[in-house]
């Protein structure tokens, strides 16, 4: 048995410890690594500074609707619309992200789905915990950024992130062995998930849905937990969405207000078979088009609902993954944003001296040239006259000469 005190101490990444700390007992790395993932999925965290995984609810409960959990801990987060990072339960169910106000709530505030994953890198930046360490998880819609307790957790982190994303066991990580055979695990896991995965298990999209007319502006294919958070955390742009239903089958109209609080209400909107829709309430609301429903919300209220509208953000650079050749990681270039450069501008055009001297009068020329001027040094057609250009004079005699054989000849 190991004594108490050197417990304290943990293993940095990427030593070979001689024994694991986990729960009350100490066993051995021969024992972790023969050990099914089942008993080690239970407490993950226990194998580096993170913290102890807890217990699902009951079977039927919420959380045990969610895909498996791989790994999960506290983290602190903060969207890319968000002003302050918020410490959350994150658990990794499947391919996502479920954040929970603590290791408790059966209801998560907010999930993130790792399909729009783009890259995953580690932010130098200094935090007031000294021993924290802060991940950039970058998506298609923007960043995420994640503060683990240590550098031993944000290892294991990027080490089940990066096994979910690809499917495969990441090399560019200094993790244990113990923790390899994990990943490993969790990858075979993940790629079983996703091939027994039936379509009825998927959340309800807006293909789903016979829709009828056009959809409005206010509809989101999102959950009813999605949806309230959607409302709650966007309450300028509007107090009224309208989503599928849990059914598949229906839709759903989701409102909130404030009244000591936000008070959440969710309205089925149900399609007839005799073409429509109807707003299933005590006394029942027929409506043409969806955009009808919205409208009768809209007018039953006096205008205190209102649809939600939310705009979504546009890149501002043009941006492209590669893959690093010696580590493999993934990193996100942004395309140079120089103008493209003008085209040389083209010289204007210049009169040319006609081929042929005879092709004009001398004549204008000739009166211009003894033109009586002012005697006035500083007028400038004196200047001229004075110094004419050097074609001018060749012109002149040239004229000069032909004029001459011409009146020789008429002699």
């Amino acid at each position: 048995m190991i004594p108490r005190h050197s417990r304290l101490h943990q293993p940095a990444v990427g030593l070979l410890p001689q024994h694991y700390l986990i729960g009350e007992g100490v066993s051995s790395l021969p024992e972790l690594l023969s050990a099914p993932l089942s008993s080690l999925g239970a407490q993950p965290a226990t194998l580096m500074a993170a913290a102890p995984v807890r217990q699902r609810s009951g079977p039927g409960g919420p959380r045990a609707q969610l895909p498996p959990c791989y790994y999960e801990g506290y983290l602190e987060k903060r969207g890319p619309k968000e002003k302050a990072s918020r410490r959350l339960w994150t658990c990794l169910c499947g391919n996502s992200l479920y954040f929970f106000n603590n290791a408790k709530d059966s209801h998560y505030v907010e999930k993130l789905d790792l399909s729009g994953f783009v890259s995953l890198k580690d932010d130098c930046s200094r935090d007031r915990n000294l021993e924290a360490a802060r991940l950039i998880l970058r998506m298609k819609d923007g960043e995420t950024k994640l503060t683990a307790p240590n550098l031993e957790s944000r290892e294991l982190w990027k080490g089940f992130l990066y096994s979910v994303v690809d499917l495969n066991v990441p090399s560019c990580l200094t993790l244990l062995p113990g923790q390899l055979q994990m990943l490993k695990e969790v990858v075979d896991k993940e790629r079983s998930r996703r091939r027994t995965r039936t379509p009825t298990r998927a959340p309800p999209s807006p293909l789903s849905v016979p829709l009828v007319g056009e959809i409005p502006p206010c509809f989101r294919p999102v959950s009813r937990t999605e949806a309230e958070v959607l409302l709650e955390r966007h309450p300028d742009c509007g107090n009224m969405l309208l989503r599928p239903g849990r059914d598949g089958c229906s839709l759903a109209v989701t409102t909130r207000q404030d009244l000591n609080g936000s008070v959440f209400r969710h309205y089925r909107v149900t399609q007839r078979d005799q073409g429509g829709y109807v707003i299933d309430v005590e006394n029942p609301i027929p409506c043409a088009t969806l955009h009808e429903v919205i409208d009768a919300l809209v007018e039953k209220t006096a205008g205190t609902l209102q649809p939600f509208l939310l705009e979504e953000p546009y890149e501002e650079n043009i941006t492209y993954v590669s893959a690093n050749d010696e580590n493999g990681e993934r990193i996100l270039h942004t395309a140079p944003s120089s103008p493209l450069p003008k085209a040389p501008a083209l010289p204007p055009k210049q009169d040319r001296w006609p081929s042929s001297p005879l092709s004009r009068s001398p004549a204008p020329d000739r009166r211009i040239l003894t033109s009586p001027v002012p005697a006035s040094p500083t007028n400038p057609m004196r200047r001229l006259i004075l110094s004419p250009s050097p074609l001018a004079q060749t012109l002149n005699e040239e004229l000069k000469m032909k004029l001459e054989k011409r009146r020789a000849s008429q002699e």
